[in-house]
Order: structure tokens, then C-alpha cells, then sequence
């Protein structure tokens, strides 16, 4: 099962919903897909959808699904890969009117290079990612909180 979302912020990503409508009408997807649209006004004609979903709605899902697609936002990908999901992530692009500035790029590119996501920033390529990334091997996240934490303690006492 796929879970795709898209965050919960005031900007669509039909470019999205749109393309991955392509690949499943091309036959390339066949698994069931949920999508969590946000502000899209695009309907999806391939899978179900809903608006919004609260926390428990988006963690069922997230729980449930082998692959995740998701906007750039890091909330979401961490979430998911503290979940050991494969993501695909897909950057918001501001000459799309997906957000105000093309941020996501740099985001996606410091995860890519952790190698615990696939990076589509071309979305004429997601169909080669979308198949490419079953035969991924992702690299667990792991969070380096307790170090940094460690660190401020170390400096306050010192």
C-alpha cells in the first residue's frame, strides 16, 4: 500500500496527485494508494483520498503502508523513516505556486545524500523512481538528539 501526503499547509501539490493518477493509469502502480491532498484542489480519479487527517488517521496509514510519498516537509519524512518506510519525496516548487520559496530542495538533497530517502526532483522521473525504489536498500535514520543534547549539557556546565 502506498500512503501519499502532502502536508497540511495552505499550498497545493497537484503536480503530484496528477502525476501519480499518470502511472497508475499506465499500469506502472497497481499497489492500493491513500492520499492526504491538503490544499489541492486536484480530485484524484485512481485512489481514495481524504482533505486532512487527524494524527490517528496519518499514523494508521503511515503504520500501514510499504511506501510513502510525501512533500519535502521534514516532519513527515522523519516521521516515516523512524517507521523504516521507503520514501519518495518530492520537493514543492515555487514556480508551481507549491511554496514560496524552493527550500525543499536543499532539504531533499541533505536527506538523498544521508541516503535514507529517494529525492524526486524531476516529477517526469517518478516513474523510474517509483520502480526503482523496491529494490532500494535505504539506510535506517538515526536521530542524533541525544548527542546534541549532551552537548548543550556538557557546554552549560562547563
Amino acid at each position: 500500500m502506498i500512503f501519499v501526503t502532502l502536508g497540511s499547509q495552505k499550498f497545493q501539490f497537484n503536480r503530484l496527485l496528477k502525476k501519480i493518477d499518470e502511472l497508475v493509469d499506465k499500469g506502472v502502480i497497481k499497489e492500493d494508494i491513500f492520499a492526504q491532498i491538503g490544499a489541492s484542489d486536484y480530485v484524484p480519479k485512481n485512489y481514495q483520498y481524504k482533505d486532512f487527517l487527524d494524527r490517528e488517521e496519518f499514523e494508521k496509514y503511515t503504520h500501514k503502508c510499504d511506501l510513502f510519498i510525501t512533500h519535502g516537509g521534514t516532519g513527515a519524512i522523519i516521521g516515516a523513516v523512524k517507521k523504516g518506510k521507503k520514501v519518495i519525496a518530492v520537493p514543492r516548487l515555487a514556480k508551481y505556486g507549491e511554496h514560496v520559496d524552493d527550500h525543499q530542495l536543499q532539504l531533499l538533497e541533505q536527506f538523498q545524500d544521508m541516503k535514507i530517502i529517494e529525492t524526486c526532483v524531476d516529477i517526469d522521473e517518478l516513474e523510474e523512481k517509483y520502480i526503482n525504489v523496491q529494490d532500494i536498500k535505504m539506510v535506517p535514520y538515526v536521530s542524533n538528539t541525544e548527542k546534541v543534547m549532551e552537548s548543550i549539557i556538557e557546554f552549560i556546565e562547563s
